[in-house]
């Protein structure tokens, strides 16, 4: 059975349908050194597919294992795989494939947070961002402005715009204080900057803006910002199933990470660790504190090394004052022999004496009576 390219392409982890698109009308893509054309189909997969001259590792329908991530985006992350100036992106953070890449299912914008999906399966995310498909997108909006029950009604019936007509599937008013209320809207198609533009048509301004569902995805509380978790064999199938899709037999989550998901300290930390990371400019993660320790010309090793050097000199010095101060005590005078002295204030070795049953432990005899001596 013969596959569209951008298809097969798109399951080899290359990149959406759209995006593949481009690429063979821009003749980036190669079949057994022929420029691919837009609209070409493969008969089997043991033919030499070349992007950009680099050979890609074509996928069976049935060898491919469907991966699915739920991502809750941060505001001012960008929804692009390179970005010039060096800006954070939602790839950033996602985990690395040895085989394929992530797949974006639609995009957010760098003001807009919430949940972003992420797949391996480029026929999955085509599905799921397609209008024919009417796949839900929940936001939830806060709009800055004063907002009637007929700016309401109108945003539902719908409103002409730029690209065409766009309208609500379901408004809900979640409440609000003066100028600021919040509304729960639902959408089945991802046009760029919809939500924002249909509030704009009615003149309010849009202040917040978070997205909470994918289709039957939501975006849970215990997820924090720039956390993921992998979707389980059952969450993937039913999100297979919206979109007409054949049920998948096998995950690539271990027994047992289905059953120990990670916890919302857990990801907080790698989280956490992630933003230290890049503020830092690569940070000093767990190797880089133990390069730290076994490099000796690290700057916390030096310091340390000094402190310990003072110590030990110190040590050395004070013994040495302590016979200067003893000797001109003494002024001359006879030393005093081993016995215990009887008046004034015994003087001090320097040395603290053990007590107790330390002192018998080190000189058992100590305490023993001594014997009386005789005359032969």
């Amino acid at each position: 059975m013969s596959e569209k390219l951008q298809k097969v392409l798109a399951r080899a982890g290359q990149g959406s349908r759209r995006e593949i698109e481009l690429m063979i009308q821009n003749g980036r893509v190669s079949v057994d050194g022929v420029v691919a054309k837009l609209g070409d189909r493969l008969e089997d997969l043991s033919v030499s597919v070349r992007i950009d001259g680099h050979k890609i590792e074509l996928i069976s329908s049935d060898e491919e294992i469907c991966r699915i991530l739920a991502y809750n985006k941060p505001e001012g992350e960008l929804c692009t795989r390179h970005d010039p100036e060096g800006r954070r992106t939602v790839f950033d953070r996602l985990p690395r494939l040895n085989t394929g890449r992530w797949v974006s299912v639609g995009r957010l914008d760098a003001n807009t947070s919430g949940l972003l999906l992420f797949t391996t399966d480029g026929e999955l995310a085509n599905r799921l961002m397609h209008p024919s498909r009417t796949v839900e997108r929940e936001y939830m909006v806060r709009v800055f402005g004063e907002v009637t029950e007929q700016m309401v009604k109108n945003v539902v019936k719908g409103v002409e715009l730029e690209d065409g007509l766009a309208r609500f599937e379901d408004v809900v008013y979640a409440g609000g204080e003066g100028m600021n209320h919040t509304f729960y809207v639902v959408i089945t198609e991802g046009r760029n900057r919809e939500v924002r533009r249909l509030w704009d048509s009615q003149g309010v301004t849009v202040s917040r803006l978070k997205r909470v569902r994918y289709g039957d995805v939501y975006l849970t509380k215990d997820m924090p910002r720039g956390g993921w978790s992998e979707l389980e064999l059952k969450e993937v199938n039913e999100l297979r199933a919206t979109v007409e899709l054949p049920p998948e037999t096998e995950t690539a989550l271990t027994v047992e990470g289905q059953k120990r998901k990670k916890g919302i300290r857990q990801i907080r930390r790698a989280v956490r660790r992630h933003e230290e990371r890049v503020e830092t400019g690569g940070g000093r993660g767990r190797r880089g504190r133990g390069n730290d320790r076994r490099n000796p010309g690290s700057s916390r090793n030096a310091e340390v090394e000094a402190q310990s050097n003072e110590r030990r000199g110190n040590g050395r010095s004070q013994p040495a004052k302590g016979r200067d101060n003893r000797d001109s005590r003494d002024n001359g005078k006879p030393q005093s022999s081993g016995r215990p002295q009887t008046s004034g204030k015994p003087q001090s070795s320097g040395k603290r004496k053990p007590s107790g049953n330390a002192a018998n432990r080190r000189n058992p005899l100590a305490n023993k009576p001594a014997k009386p001596r005789t005359r032969k």
